[in-house]
């Protein structure tokens, strides 16, 4: 039997800002159908605000519509349906691929990289290919990246789904299903971060701070990069050993920083430029690795012969190159131990109704990670 919830529906992308003027994103009450076998009814108990999102709000993801929007969310499982092994009861945080478990990427240990899952994503439907929401005028909103958390209740394949320990508040649990799992993998996995190494940040959002407080726990010493003033100013506070204005001196000032270049460098914009900013910042030898998602079609342009004379490595990361089942527990037990104060990035918390207003925030620069709590 299906439920009532209100949902934040992005119903148009590409709108002007600032958004709490054009209002891309509209509040309604949805109906959502019960658990399908695999799945899980849940009751989101924080969602995070991601440039992930804000990227199909400006149009430069495209993405079909209407769409339940918010993939970054930790919330208790009400219902579940046949063939999960979850319970009601269960804590649970989001991750925004659901990883089929079966394909060839899969069993190779690359969740991320999951066929079935990407192929879902895209087409906005739930792993097994349903749509759970419905409109009072019969339209079927989409769900977004197999999560939809911006929704006081969300129907997931069980797939998408960790179990977490239930005393973790939600809104900090939810920070581990994007911007946790995305920048301290980028750094653990993608970029292979050692004790010793020297780290630069390109982008201080709340993937870009994971990432720092992450190569701080390797033992590397960091340079955080942000056109921000006040960002860098949190960093500083989150254990940065340096940071720069970013702009056009921005490569200099890192290469001058660490001898000639940082040995492993992140780049979490999502902007060319500032990709091609982060390989230059880069030392001979070392691995520039990106996380950011330019708009399709966006072409890079670097010095081909730097990657065989210093051999260089660029390489992308797609959710941390993490294992989200192994990962966000792991992370999690890291947290707890003081080693990722996560805390630190929550610098704003909203109401479902403010949501619009929120993306102002992000898309100017004067937020970090908001959470909409439920």
């Amino acid at each position: 039997m299906s439920m009532r919830t209100r949902a934040a529906v992005l119903v148009e992308s590409g709108r002007d800002a600032p958004y709490a003027a054009s209002r891309p994103l509209e509040v309604a009450t949805l109906d959502l159908d019960p658990p399908g076998p695999g799945e899980l009814l849940i009751k989101v108990g924080a969602a995070g605000l991601c440039h992930s999102d804000l990227s199909v709000i400006n149009g430069s993801r495209l993405r079909p519509l209407p769409m339940a929007l918010g993939h970054e969310a930790a919330g208790e499982v009400v219902e579940t349906g046949e063939g999960t092994e979850f319970a009601p009861g269960d804590h649970v945080v989001m991750a925004f691929v659901p990883a089929c478990g079966h394909c060839e990427r899969c069993v190779g240990g690359r969740p991320a990289l999951c066929g079935p899952g990407a192929l879902a994503n895209g087409a906005g439907t739930l792993l097994g290919g349903g749509m759970r929401f419905a409109a009072e005028d019969g339209s079927r909103p989409h769900h977004h990246l197999g999560v939809s958390a911006f929704s006081e209740y969300t129907v997931v394949s069980a797939r998408s789904a960790v179990k977490i320990d239930p005393e973790l508040p939600y809104e900090i649990a939810a920070l581990f299903g994007c911007a946790v799992l995305t920048g301290a993998g980028a750094v653990l996995y993608s970029a292979a971060v050692t004790p010793g190494d020297s780290v630069a940040v390109f982008g201080l959002g709340g993937v870009g701070l994971a990432a720092l407080l992450a190569a701080k726990a390797a033992g590397a010493t960091t340079v955080a990069v942000d056109v921000v003033a006040h960002k860098r100013d949190l960093a500083l506070r989150m254990g940065a050993t340096h940071v720069v204005e970013g702009g056009p001196d921005a490569v200099e000032a890192v290469r001058d920083l660490t001898l000639g270049g940082a040995e492993k460098v992140i780049d979490t914009t999502g902007v060319v430029a500032v990709l091609e900013q982060a390989y230059a910042a880069t030392r001979a030898g070392g691995t520039t690795v990106t996380v950011g998602l330019p708009a399709p079609g966006e072409p890079l342009t670097l010095p081909a012969l730097s990657l065989v004379a210093e051999e260089r490595t660029l390489r992308g990361s797609y959710l941390g190159s993490s294992v989200p089942r192994r990962d966000i527990p792991r992370f999690i037990g890291l947290y707890r131990a003081g080693a990722l104060p996560v805390e630190g990035l929550l610098s704003h918390r909203l109401g479902l109704d403010e949501i619009n207003e929120g993306f102002d925030r992000l898309r100017t620069g004067e937020a970090v990670r908001q959470v909409v709590a439920f």
